[in-house]
């Protein structure tokens, strides 16, 4: 669809920007909910950044095909790239058998969901300025045509190269641009500035060509599977760390680079001053024959008029946003996507695909209830301690949500008069404390954890003690995920339960995980008070 100005009087219920997977998701619930709504994608097709990035093509979110179970709901937790949608069909795991699949793959999915759901996307509409007006947000695209929708919703992801502050780092090569093809390393001495996943994929892709590669950074590596913040780098990028540990040229720099200088002349070499954070800040000077600049990516908020600029955190690279993801200074500005992972960053999965659909389904239900009289979808239950744990045994050994968005998203349970519970599903928990749904009421919240400090021990080091599989006495100590209960009343916590550890991810043993559970719900359903333990 082409971009067209609309009136005042044609304003729109929503003004999306970007056609991304947040975008496309958004779009088809928006659509489906009966709302009118433009997505604004500069590029001529869905997912413009995919057809990039990652730069050798691999993509490093899991596509489990193959889980020898039916259940779609569950299965969705291994599959880290679908989007949410009624048709059993549309699944990113009828594209790609691998485990790590292609992103060529994945821009023919995001083509293909868009097609089926004949989404409103308006192709090679760029967003040049965006202002406020009486009636919501303007969009005024590369074309000079108006685009106009009450509220708006920022889909871009972050579309600019993040780039410290180092005197000379405009004269290296940046990861978006920098060539792929080993051979054009060879013999050559490498500098990688960044230790995530798109500095490491860079090095493991010169291994073989490159006579020395060094990965610099100012913070100690982190790997995902220690840290569970998916992130961090991943096992299928960690070859290099391989080469530095058995000593075949390569290293791995703990420190700060203070400055890089250019030589002069097409053949120039780089002369980089060094501070190490482990030898008492000596600073020392490199050379290299190539600097390639992998330090992750920012918001773009050039578009916005000043009066209508959200406030930008962390080294300006998100938009600061409050708990239903809105700007936290300009009304009715939503954010959807990897641009809500401010809320959770570097701790859950709101930068990936598998944990922002579902912030993006929380998003469209907030919406709802926010601007359209439209209450959270939510199912009665007596309030009675042996059906809810009933319920909330069964969404939790099966609920993707819960399981992406651990820590995040989870689900509520809300008593009313009359003896009856509402059970609302994938209600993002700092919402939960602060939106209407729990206003004076009294609340359970379910969500699934790991432990306070499990990021602080080696997952592989058989001496360090874990708690015993399901064990009750030992579920207060559970560093692995596990179904967290916690009650609440007014906002007050009351009450705290957490279930056993099991190594299936299965909390569903009648007295390991479901009898505790009725008597934490009788103990926090009795109004007389209970003293210690609650």
């Amino acid at each position: 669809m082409h971009s067209q100005s609309l009136h005042f009087s044609d304003a729109l219920d929503y003004l999306v920007i970007g056609a991304g997977p947040a975008g496309l998701q958004l779009g088809h619930l928006l659509g489906a909910a009966g709302h009118r709504y433009r997505i604004l994608e500069a590029g001529s097709r869905p997912g413009t950044f995919f057809h990039t990035f990652p730069r050798h093509r691999q993509l490093i979110s899991s596509n489990k095909v193959h889980t020898g179970i039916d259940d779609a709901e569950f299965n969705l937790r291994m599959d880290w790239n679908s989007l949410l949608s009624p048709d059993p069909e549309l699944l990113f795991t009828r594209y790609s058998k691998r485990y790590f699949p292609q992103a060529d793959d994945f821009v023919r999915y995001l083509a293909d969901f868009a097609e089926t759901f004949d989404l409103d996307i308006a192709y090679d509409t760029r967003a040049v300025r965006i202002r406020r007006d009486d009636d919501g947000f303007t969009v005024t695209d590369q074309h000079g045509g108006d685009h106009h929708g009450r509220r708006l919703v920022m889909a871009t992801g972050v579309s600019l190269p993040y780039i410290p502050d180092v005197p000379g780092i405009e004269t290296a090569e940046n990861y978006s641009m920098v060539s792929v093809d080993p051979d054009d390393f060879i013999d050559q001495r490498v500098l990688i500035l960044g230790k995530g996943n798109s500095a490491l994929e860079t090095a493991d892709n010169l291994i073989e060509t490159a006579a020395v590669i060094h990965v610099a950074g100012p913070h100690s590596l982190r790997l995902a599977w220690k840290t569970h913040y998916v992130g961090h780098l991943r096992a299928v990028n960690n070859n290099f760390l391989d080469t530095y540990q058995l000593k075949s040229q390569n290293a791995l720099l703990d420190g700060n680079v203070l400055s890089v200088e250019k030589e002069p002349g097409d053949g120039g070499r780089y002369r980089v001053r060094f501070g190490f954070s482990r030898a008492n800040e000596v600073v020392k000077e490199l050379t290299y024959d190539r600097v390639i600049v992998c330090t992750g990516f920012r918001f773009d908020a050039s578009p916005f008029d000043p009066e209508c600029r959200p406030e930008l955190v962390i080294n300006d690279r998100f938009a600061a946003l409050t708990p239903a993801y809105e700007s936290v200074n300009i009304p009715g500005l939503y954010f959807a996507g990897t641009l809500t992972q401010q809320r959770d960053f570097k701790k859950s999965t709101s930068g990936f695909i598998h944990g922002f659909r579902y912030a993006v389904r929380a998003l469209s239900r907030i919406l709802d209830e926010r601007h359209h009289d439209r209450p959270w979808p939510h199912e009665p239950l007596p309030t009675d301690p042996s059906e809810l744990a009933d319920a909330v045994v069964a969404r939790v050994n099966r609920s993707s949500a819960l399981w992406q968005q651990f820590g995040v998203i989870g689900d509520l349970l809300v008593t009313v008069d009359g003896g009856q519970t509402q059970y609302h599903e994938e209600v993002p928990v700092a919402y939960a404390h602060e939106g209407p749904l729990t206003a004076g009421a009294d609340y359970f919240l379910i969500t699934l954890e790991y432990g306070p400090d499990h990021d602080q021990v080696d997952p592989f080091d058989i001496t360090v003690r874990r708690a015993a599989q399901n064990s009750v006495g030992d579920a207060l100590d559970a560093s692995y995920l596990h179904p967290v209960l916690r009650h609440f009343r007014s906002g007050e916590l009351l009450g705290t339960h957490h279930m056993a550890e099991n190594l299936e991810n299965e909390w569903n043993h009648p007295k390991v995980h479901h009898a505790p559970l009725v008597e934490f719900f009788a103990r926090e359903l009795d109004p007389q008070p209970t003293g210690a333990g609650r």
